[in-house]
């Protein structure tokens, strides 16, 4: 191995790192003390085949004694002018090495890295020169008509101004917190009504919060309500989870900057067992209850744009240690004028995730539900609730049945069967929202396929535990359409309900022995919305079917609508003026044709003669 040459440079600095004071010496003259650069180069017969450029920086030790400034920086406008005119430029007060349009590198500076400058926009050449500049003009691919429609422009107005930076500063003013918004003076009225969809604003100019499942399933306690938007929610605790909610003294705002108290009235829970979903084995021993919240009905009285009232039902119970609490949140709005409480809304028309209206024309009370599976805990059946269908959104839902190895299987059926009517207690559905019980016509019937008959079906002898054709399926279809609009919105009513029953084979499972078991058995409820048009579509006529190419629906080019600006359809200008500005092209086109005619040219020649 060759040896090398090294060197070792020691410097000892003799100065003093202060800044001078008036007459004194042995000190900093300016705040960069200290300020060596070397060059090594090295090369091969007069040719520098590689460079090192070394640069030592001092500062002086200093400490700012005098008053801060309070005047901003002014940030000029990006639009006109580039914010960064150099940004290589990187350290204040110093040169940037190979930075060329560094302000703080003296000239003999400069000359040990001219020929290794950045180059682009991080070199400081944040205006290059455009493709349409007039200066800009090469021979290769430049068409003939360049000169007459090129640009003279100077560089400081180049369409690359705004390009690297679009003009976000970031603003010393405080983080807003979650869920509240600041306002812009003490006293100022942030809302003038709320539109559906606005959240609903408290006193404390926050957002009015009831619990909401997430879209993960979870409850969030800090959820938003939203105005004309009602709740139902069920949410799952235990004494060591539980939270309380907003306090009831919270004002809201009613819309205008007034401010309304929420009318509280507070009940207790006397069958405890529609809320306690689960309930462990409890030691004999003193175990730790508390009085808790089982659910909390809101009521919004409201009238236009504003809340006239809050009315709130609150239910309490003891909730003991070892207990799983179902909760039960609700928001209702309802409109002043109504007596009955209806739900408020100037559509007649259903809205997506209202619940469906059903009625049972059968009986004397009229009213029906239309319901699926809630379940709860395990997921048994014999746990689970029913909750309502929503318009417009597709559900499945379902919960498990116990079923033993020697269940009978005609007895199986009519269980799992009685189990599913019972989510339809209703014989018709409204077709609107406010569908009168009174008038039939707002009503359509539901359409029953009754389940599979068993007596038809092949027997399975005398074997235990299989048991074909159980109707475990429960298919509820709700067709749809658009019938018109209020206000923008569309209103949609519901033509036509069916329900249907999907078979299983039910089989029993079981481990190495079967005996003292149970096996489990789904059984499912699934709702599916099909939306149709209000009216049947036009049928297609033979020339549209055989002549594609004159379809505007299929091709880019649309020979039917060459004159559709002329036409009593195009809505974008008066028709008056449509109508105008198509005879004057008709007669241009007119007098276009006979002028280019050979036989006018000879009636002018002889016109002429």
């Amino acid at each position: 191995m060759k040896r090398q040459d090294t060197s070792k440079v020691i410097i000892d600095l003799t100065r003093n790192l202060q800044l001078c004071l008036p007459n004194a010496t042995d000190c900093c003259t300016a705040p960069l003390c200290v300020l060596e650069t070397l060059q090594v180069l090295a090369c091969h017969d007069s040719v520098v085949l590689a460079h090192l450029l070394i640069q030592a920086e001092i500062y002086a030790n200093s400490s700012f004694t005098g008053n801060v400034s309070e005047d901003a920086s002014v940030i000029p406008n990006q639009a006109f002018q580039p914010l960064g005119p150099c940004p290589c430029d990187l350290t204040d007060g110093a040169c940037d090495v190979r930075c060329c349009c560094d302000r703080e590198c003296t000239p003999d500076l400069k000359q040990l890295f001219n020929e290794s400058c950045f180059t682009g926009v991080f070199g400081g050449d944040v205006n290059p020169p455009f493709n349409q500049l007039c200066s800009t003009k090469t021979d290769e691919y430049t068409p003939d008509w360049f000169p007459f429609l090129c640009v003279q422009s100077s560089l400081n107005n180049t369409p690359f101004l705004g390009y690297f930076y679009h003009g976000s500063i970031c603003r010393s003013t405080p983080r807003v917190p979650s869920f509240k918004i600041p306002l812009q003076t003490p006293h100022a009225k942030v809302f003038t009504g709320y539109s559906q969809g606005d959240p609903i604003m408290t006193e404390e100019n926050e957002y009015f919060t009831i619990p909401q499942q997430s879209m993960a399933g979870q409850c969030v306690g800090n959820a938003p309500v939203a105005y004309l938007h009602d709740i139902d929610v069920k949410c799952l605790t235990d004494l060591t989870s539980y939270k309380e909610g907003l306090p009831h003294d919270v004002r809201i705002n009613s819309g205008t900057g007034d401010f309304i108290q929420q009318n509280v009235i507070y009940r207790t829970i006397a069958d405890m067992g529609k809320f306690i979903a689960k309930s462990e084995s409890l030691p004999t021993t003193e175990i730790l209850c508390q009085n808790v919240t089982f659910a909390e009905n809101y009521t919004f009285i409201c009238k236009d744009e504003n809340i006239e009232g809050i009315n709130v039902t609150v239910f309490l119970g003891r909730l003991c240690d070892g207990e799983i609490l179902t909760q039960r949140f609700t928001a209702k709005f309802v409109s002043l004028n109504s007596n009955n409480a209806e739900e408020l809304s100037g559509n007649p028309g259903y809205q997506v995730g209202k619940p469906v209206r059903a009625a049972n024309m059968n009986a004397s009370d009229t009213s029906g539900s239309l319901n699926i599976f809630q379940p709860a805990g395990r997921g048994l059946c014999t746990s689970a609730t029913d909750t309502p269908v929503l318009f417009g959104l597709d559900s499945f839902s379902g919960c498990i049945l116990e079923v033993g190895i020697n269940e009978d299987c005609t007895l199986l059926r009519g269980n799992v069967t009685e189990r599913l009517n019972s989510l339809i207690q209703a014989t018709h559905v409204g077709k609107r929202r406010n569908s009168s019980y009174s008038d039939v016509n707002d009503w359509v019937e539901i359409i029953r396929l009754d389940p599979f008959n068993p007596n038809t079906s092949v027997s399975t002898g005398n074997l235990k535990g299989i048991c074909p054709d159980i109707p475990a399926n429960l298919n509820i279809r709700i067709i749809f359409a658009d019938v018109g609009a209020v206000q923008g919105i569309p209103r949609q009513e519901i033509l036509a309900v069916q329900i249907s029953y999907s078979t299983v084979i039910w089989q029993f499972q079981c481990g190495l022995t079967c005996e003292n078991t149970v096996s489990f058995l789904p059984i499912t409820a699934s709702v599916q919305f099909i939306k149709v048009p209000a009216q049947p579509p036009i049928p297609m006529t033979r020339f549209q079917i055989n002549y594609t190419e004159f379809d505007c629906n299929r091709n880019d080019v649309c020979w039917p609508q060459l004159f559709y600006p002329v036409t009593q359809f195009y809505t974008g200008e008066p028709y008056s003026q449509c109508l105008a500005k198509g005879l004057s092209l008709a007669f241009l086109v007119f007098l276009a044709a006979i002028l280019s005619n050979p036989w006018f040219s000879k009636v002018w020649d002889n016109f002429l003669i």
